[in-house]
């Protein structure tokens, strides 16, 4: 058991909580909140995740990507799980995602139109199978550098502008900025890991985007997606009247501001690793201060 629990990468569940905290925290600031549907959401992440998390531990030891890897091993590549057992464990959770997304969009969008409910059922299984072929199958796309574009996607986009909706039931644009930002810290999470594993992504031909700009243009990309995750927030608050509390989430910049420094300065696998915890966490503090302000 504690080889599943190992795989599954529990600590990357901060990350993908945040999207859901921070969605379901401008949901409440707008007066639409269910504990029913934050509970449904949580529990859908965390089967997504867990499947993501076991589909790349799939497709990346049975193509013997994760055989140098810096960092914690992965249970395929190390062989303490075989990739038959992987397998089957990669479509449980997609059954379970599938269910616990199904009963999240039937409740969530009672009152509300069928098709709004199939939307948000096929989001469901669309998300089931970006987790998978990430990293599974000849063309898996986060060997082919589009694993940016569905982090944004998932991360920002459905979990955050998503959450807001099934909780509150209506529609606000504006929800797409802080949900950009959510997305582009999940970008800087995802590219902190690629840049961390560049020279055996690409002995293996994983063309992730630090493997296809070079070290230092990723380095560049990693900032300006920092950047522009605060000025997406900054702008949010602008549009939206509130109270000083909005500004709540500054206390997250420090720690943004100081894992810059330090991936500026990191060359080695070593040094990116211990910024991969940091600044997932940040995310989780940044989508807490950010929600709790605009509650507040």
């Amino acid at each position: 058991m504690k080889h599943w629990i190992a795989a599954a990468r529990l600590r990357t569940l901060p990350l993908a909580f945040s999207s859901i905290i921070l969605g379901s925290c401008l949901a409440a600031s707008a007066g639409g909140f269910s504990w029913m549907v934050l509970v449904l959401c949580l529990l859908t992440t965390l089967c997504y995740q867990i499947l993501s998390n076991y589909a790349n531990d799939y497709g990346d030891g049975v193509k013997g990507t994760d055989d140098n890897r810096i960092g914690e091993k992965r249970a395929v590549a190390a062989g303490i799980i075989s990739p038959v057992q992987m397998k089957k464990a990669v479509i449980l959770f997609s059954i379970l995602s599938l269910i616990f997304g199904t009963a999240l969009s039937i409740i969530a969008t009672q009152g509300q139109s069928i098709y709004i409910t199939l939307l948000f059922i096929v989001l469901g299984i669309l998300a089931v199978i970006a987790a998978i072929t990430y990293t599974v199958g000849d063309k898996a796309y986060g060997y082919r550098g589009f694993g940016d574009v569905f982090v944004l996607l998932f991360f920002g986009y459905v979990g955050v502008v998503g959450s807001y909706f099934l909780q509150s039931n209506e529609w606000n644009w504006l929800v797409f900025l802080p949900a950009s930002s959510l997305g582009f810290l999940a970008m800087g999470v995802l590219n902190l890991n690629n840049m961390r594993d560049i020279k055996t992504d690409a002995e293996n031909g994983k063309r992730t985007l630090p493997v296809i700009l070079g070290l230092r243009k990723a380095k560049y990309y990693h900032g300006f997606l920092i950047i522009l995750a605060f000025d997406c927030a900054f702008v949010y608050n602008g549009l939206e009247e509130g109270s000083a509390w909005q500004n709540l989430y500054f206390i997250s910049l420090p720690l943004l501001l100081i894992g810059l420094v330090r991936v500026r300065k990191s060359f080695e696998p070593e040094d990116f690793e211990p910024q991969l915890k940091v600044l997932a966490l940040t995310t989780l503090l940044f989508a807490l201060s950010f929600g709790l302000g605009q509650v507040l």
